[in-house]
């Protein structure tokens, strides 16, 4: 204590003019000496960028390189009463602070922010949050440790005849008992019904008053183990809130009043014009004032070209700016704009049950209310309450509340070495119902990148060998994405492309360079008739843009047509055979939907064989998600595969969300399910560990129903022992639970190869 209070008055040098605020905002906040500092540590430098009343950012470049040091700030900067909130940008070296600005002045916020960035260099902080984990285990019930002590107990007052106090042994199973009568008490105070928990408390008790030992610990043993595996397999249902601005840039130019600055992006304004150049996210909904950019929305829209934007027109949060530069007159920013909305539609998503119901458990529930009954009637007939308690010890639930939750935790974690993140049991649940499918086109069935599919000579005198070296030498270091797939398809190709001389590139129309002593052109059809190149084929008669869905560039030399390069968001490798297999084999109903247009939508959807009715296009994040809705209200099961900001809404409204690891953040963290080989392979494989484990499931129904219904109707008939009827309970409960690792348990089982990355997910994608 003494030592606390040495770190607190180092943190504050007027102790009674500021309150000593630190630990009293947050008791579970522990600040040390570090012990290692001796000497004074180097001053911290750091500088005011912003300040308004009540708001102030702080420039401190050690946040940069040096995250512990950021960790520290930032918790005791929360911890300190005259400051409401605080936001560290590292990547910035970014500090922002707030206050109530009537309780204090901006120079003693000055002062304090100084010395708590002095301070962190000179103490060990525990995380908060770590600790609140840590208070909430020692805090939680140890239900099994105690089960285990008791069971412990009985065999040595039992069979071993061991001296044990039996009031020492009863008390150990009245306070292991406590959890299951909690949630016995809490069933019929909020749901009004006797539940499974009920009927254990009345068998436990029973044997316990009886002196039957082993039976109710063993019991407990059983039950404690059952609530561990289920809360293991159980997705937590708090959701993370999640801001748009995190994932864009942290600083932003405008221009104000006739001048340029560099501000944060949370101090644009409505009104502001925003300047993004190229290689930048755009980050404000706006309309384009002045200049020209060729602007990627594919993370947004879905749209699988880049779209040219010019004055007048509407640009979007998140979007990216390939070429060009624009002004932009600021409508919305951060969760108001278009983006943001989309994480709105998330946030208002509804968050399903964490635990597994299925059909089994709902069996066992039902059977409470009978089992109760027949008990009775077993004590009223026999006045012997051993036969009673026999009676109430064989039921369902004890085995199903293990076996269940024990299957469930064995796919996901088979899932995982395979490469596949299922994040909750209520996810294996539903994926083994799903019956429809529902897929994002760009990124997901398609590549999400341009790539050449075609080079034809339009000249008899020309190779087409020649019309790929004129055009990577006039692309050669564009960043338009048709250029950069050109210049890959030349690569492979091992072409050797000659070298270039003055060039010009026209944004959004192509490029005119010097090659070899010619005036070589590179680009749209509309930039070669600009140029007088007039012999180019009419699309109208060019049936290739309907049968493969693609756009074309032209190269002409010399005034003169020499050919054409076609070019498409190629499918993956995969698609064809899944989309396949889900509809003949698996029976699912397939859709997709899109951003794009409906002619490339219907183009790639007959390739895929997914018919028209079924193909959804020009969809924006919204319409996404009212799709899946749809479907849902139809009483269809939905899966939603999809890896983009565009993708989320839909993700957070399906029964079952699927993404791939190398989707957008956004859409990884709505998705139940995770594709960590980024193959869509993974969707088949984890349907099929889905269904695996339903039968199981049903298959440990049996083992568990049919020996303990034998021994209930010689309980009923002839009298059993409450031991004989633990033993038959608890052993159908082990043989399940035993069945329902089977998936684990199997060896040499393909892909073996992705265990390796397996733990730091699992780590991360079970909640507990």
């Amino acid at each position: 204590m003494a030592k606390a209070a040495a770190v607190q008055r180092s943190l504050h040098p007027h102790p009674v003019s500021h309150g000593s605020a630190v630990g009293q905002k947050r008791q579970s906040t522990v600040v040390e000496w570090n012990g290692h500092s001796h000497s004074k540590p180097p001053t911290v430098t750091h500088s005011i960028v912003h300040a308004i009343p009540g708001r102030m950012r702080f420039r401190v470049y050690r946040l940069r390189h040096d995250l512990d040091y950021a960790q520290r700030v930032q918790i005791l900067l929360e911890a300190d009463a005259l400051i409401s909130s605080v936001r560290i940008k590292p990547a910035a070296a970014s500090l922002t602070v707030t206050y109530n600005k009537s309780k204090v002045c901006d120079e003693k916020i000055r002062t304090v922010v100084s010395h708590l960035l002095q301070a962190a260099t000179e103490v060990v902080v525990l995380n908060p949050s770590k600790l609140e984990s840590q208070t909430e285990k020692e805090k939680s019930w140890p239900g099994l440790k105690l089960s285990t002590v008791a069971t412990a107990l009985a065999v040595l007052g039992g069979p071993l005849g061991f001296p044990v106090p039996p009031i020492m042994v009863a008390g150990t199973i009245a306070l292991a008992t406590l959890p299951v009568v909690q949630r016995a008490w809490d069933g019929i105070r909020l749901e009004r019904k006797l539940n499974i928990d009920f009927l254990d408390f009345i068998a436990i008790a029973i044997t316990t008053v009886q002196g039957q030992f082993l039976t109710p610990s063993l019991m407990l043993g059983l039950i404690e183990i059952g609530e561990s595996i289920r809360d293991r397999t159980a997705r937590s249902s708090a959701q993370q809130t999640l801001d748009l601005l995190s994932s864009l840039g942290q600083f932003v130019w405008v221009e104000r009043n006739g001048e340029k600055q560099q501000i944060p992006i949370e101090d644009v304004q409505r009104g502001d014009t925003v300047i993004v150049y190229p290689g930048e996210q755009v980050p404000v909904d706006g309309t384009v004032v002045r200049g020209k950019a060729l602007l990627d929305e594919q993370k947004l829209t879905g749209e699988s070209m880049p779209v040219l934007k010019k004055k007048g027109q509407t640009v979007y949060a998140s979007t990216l700016v390939r070429e060009g530069r624009i002004y932009i007159l600021t409508e919305r920013t951060g969760n108001d704009t278009c983006a943001g909305q989309s994480i709105k539609l998330i946030e208002q998503a509804p968050v399903h049950d964490t635990r597994m119901e299925n059909y089994a458990a709902k069996i066992a529930q039902k059977a409470v209310v009978p089992t109760l009954l027949l008990g009775g009637i077993v004590f009223a007939t026999t006045r012997n309450p051993a036969r009673t308690a026999s009676v109430l010890t064989l039921d369902f639930a004890t085995g199903i509340r293990v076996s269940v939750p024990t299957t469930v935790l064995a796919a996901l974690t088979y899932a995982a070495r395979r490469g596949i993140l299922i994040r909750s049991g209520r996810a294996l649940e539903k994926l083994a119902e799903v019956d429809t499918i529902v897929f994002d086109k760009t990124g997901t069935l398609t590549k999400g990148e341009v790539n050449v599919v075609n080079v034809e000579s339009l000249n008899p005198a020309t190779s087409t060998l020649r019309v790929l070296e004129l055009a990577g030498a006039a692309e050669q270091r564009l960043t338009h994405p048709v250029a950069e797939a050109v210049m890959r398809y030349v690569a492979s190709q091992g072409i050797n492309i000659p070298s270039r001389g003055k060039w010009n590139y026209q944004l959004g129309l192509g490029v005119e360079a010097e090659i070899d002593g010619q005036t070589v052109y590179v680009g749209s059809e509309r930039f070669l008739r600009q140029q007088g190149i007039l012999s180019i084929p009419s699309n109208n008669t060019d049936t290739s843009h309907q049968v493969h869905r693609s756009s074309a560039i032209y190269v002409a030399s010399n005034g003169e047509l020499q050919g054409k390069i076609e070019y498409k968001d190629i499918l993956r490798p995969e698609s064809q055979k899944i989309i396949t297999a889900l509809l003949t084999v698996e029976g699912v109903e397939v859709h997709m939907l899109t951003g794009d247009n409906r002619r490339v939508a219907s183009a790639v959807a007959a390739e895929l064989g997914i018919p028209p009715t079924h193909t959804h296009a020009e969809a924006f994040p919204e319409q996404k998600a009212a799709v899946v809705r749809k479907l849902h209200e139809q009483g269809k099961t939905v899966a939603f595969v999809g890896d983009g900001i565009n993708d989320s809404p839909a993700l957070a409204y399906a029964d079952v969300s699927v993404s791939f690891a190398n989707g957008s953040d956004v859409a990884r963290e709505t998705a139940d399910l995770v594709l960590m080989q980024n193959d869509l392979h993974g969707l088949l494989e984890a349907i099929e560990i889905a269904r695996q484990a339903k039968q199981l499931i049903q298959q440990n129904t049996g083992i568990i129903a049919i020996p303990n219904l034998a021994a209930l109707v010689i309980a009923v008939l002839f009298g059993l022992n409450p031991l004989a009827a633990t033993v038959v309970n608890n052993g159908s409960t082990v043989v399940a639970g035993v069945n329902g690792l089977r998936p684990i348990l199997k060896e040499g089982v393909g892909r073996s190869h992705r265990v390796a990355e397996v733990p730091s997910v699992v780590a991360s994608g079970v909640r507990e």
